[in-house]
């Protein structure tokens, strides 16, 4: 069960027309093929994906993406939130989200589920972490990584035994005094990374493996609406609830800045999450794309992906996406063009001059830097966009600044000679 969040509204305006888990990563995927790769290199076929707030488009992602064998019965199916004759409500929360598809997993008679969130980034063997959970015959087991105390109030934070025990489970801690005597041993991660003066406590991933004949009862609605906030503490003592440390590279993306951080670390000469692993690929939408085009272009730790067709450009660790087209004398800097859809015919091109608008792409002479160019934008000729060090978050017309970043929108038209923000 792949829970697909709730309205993103951290992740606001790339969530505006598109549900969490459909958002681009990578200049080809989307964030919810990291948690499907994860499964299907698992070993994992059987997929639900829940999701309530601007379905179609993962709809259609995951239609053309994932289809398995006859053979393999295997399936990636959206479970949208819907009005039965048990409820007529939304999901309520993470655990209620689940408890509400109960029906959908009863046929299938599986040991364990396997609950996921679609908006980290990582990659996992699954199996290791139901072999661990079945060993310690557990009802629950929580994938926990370690957090510097510095973070915890982004967390779940768990106190475990000596045996790996959950015995107490705090949701986003606003205080140290709330988790006093919790942090973990460093024995326990084998944190090469960590300080050794440095506190650090378990937090929790997101991930769960539930026994199946006890989740009716760990569901049961007197337990509450969300897993880390009513669900899980009230869990521990009634259940086997058992921690599984992780000690591979993790990433929440929850806001503009690490979504941003993210992507752009994936230009690094050695990026903690690497697209180039033939043992563990990252799966997603098949293309039939031609391989990059590009004129005299200077490129320096630069994510080109198939279908561009560029100029003589500039790009500075950048992620320049499937089918972007930039125009010559570009220059593109710290920054994520995501791509496009779909290649303008000429009769587009020829009404795009009628209507005195910008073909989709950047145009020429345009300089963008710490931005987000969200797919199908149509970016004038001699464009500047560059957001000052102390930039306000704010609104404009076809684009945000979040966190100093600038986010074009999808389909959004910047005119010629346009310069964003506009501060005034």
């Amino acid at each position: 069960m792949i829970l697909g969040g709730g309205r993103g509204t951290r992740l606001y305006p790339l969530t505006k027309l598109r549900s969490k888990p459909a958002v681009p990563f990578g200049g080809m995927y989307r964030l919810i093929d990291i948690p499907i790769s994860n499964s299907i290199n698992s070993g994992i076929y059987r997929m639900f994906v829940l999701t309530q707030f601007n379905s179609a488009s993962l709809n259609r992602h995951l239609a053309l993406t994932y289809t398995f064998d006859t053979f393999r019965q295997g399936f990636v199916t959206v479970l949208a939130a819907e009005q039965t004759h048990e409820t007529m409500d939304w999901y309520q929360g993470t655990a209620d989200a689940v408890r509400k598809n109960l029906r959908h997993l009863r046929p299938f008679r599986a040991e364990d589920v396997l609950v996921l969130s679609g908006d980290h980034i990582y990659r996992m063997d699954y199996q290791v972490m139901i072999a661990f959970h079945r060993q310690q015959r557990a009802d629950v087991t929580i994938g926990v990584i370690p957090i510097p105390s510095r973070d915890m109030q982004r967390f779940g934070i768990l106190r475990v035994g000596s045996d790996g025990r959950v015995t107490d489970f705090h949701e986003k801690p606003n205080s140290p005094d709330a988790v006093k005597g919790w942090s973990a041993s460093p024995g326990m991660f084998n944190q090469g990374t960590q300080s050794r003066h440095e506190s650090f406590y378990m937090g929790s991933m997101g991930i769960y493996v539930i026994r199946t004949e006890a989740l009716s009862k760990i569901l049961d609605p007197a337990m509450g609406e969300d897993f880390g906030k009513d669900v899980l503490p009230k869990a521990i003592s009634r259940f086997r609830v058992y921690a599984y440390p992780f000690t591979g590279y993790w990433e929440d993306i929850g806001t503009i800045q690490s979504f941003y951080d993210a992507n752009l670390a994936l230009t690094d000469d050695e990026p903690k999450y690497e697209l180039f692993d033939s043992e563990t690929r990252l799966f997603t939408r098949p293309r039939y794309l031609p391989g990059a085009r590009l004129g005299e272009a200077t490129v320096h730790k630069t994510l080109i992906c198939p279908g561009v067709r560029a100029g003589a450009i500039s790009a500075e660790r950048s992620i320049i996406g499937a089918r972007a087209i930039v125009g010559g004398g570009a220059s593109i800097r710290d920054s994520y063009v995501v791509g496009a859809d779909y290649y303008e015919t000429s009769a587009a091109v020829e009404e795009n001059r009628e209507l005195k608008r910008p073909d989709v792409g950047i145009g020429g002479e345009t300089s963008i830097h710490r931005a987000i160019i969200d797919k199908n934008a149509r970016i004038g000729y001699g464009v500047t966009i560059d957001p000052p060090s102390d930039c306000p978050d704010m609104d404009g017309k076809g684009y945000a600044v979040r966190d100093g970043i600038v986010i074009v929108e999808k389909s959004a038209v910047i005119p010629d000679g346009s310069i964003l923000p506009e501060l005034g």
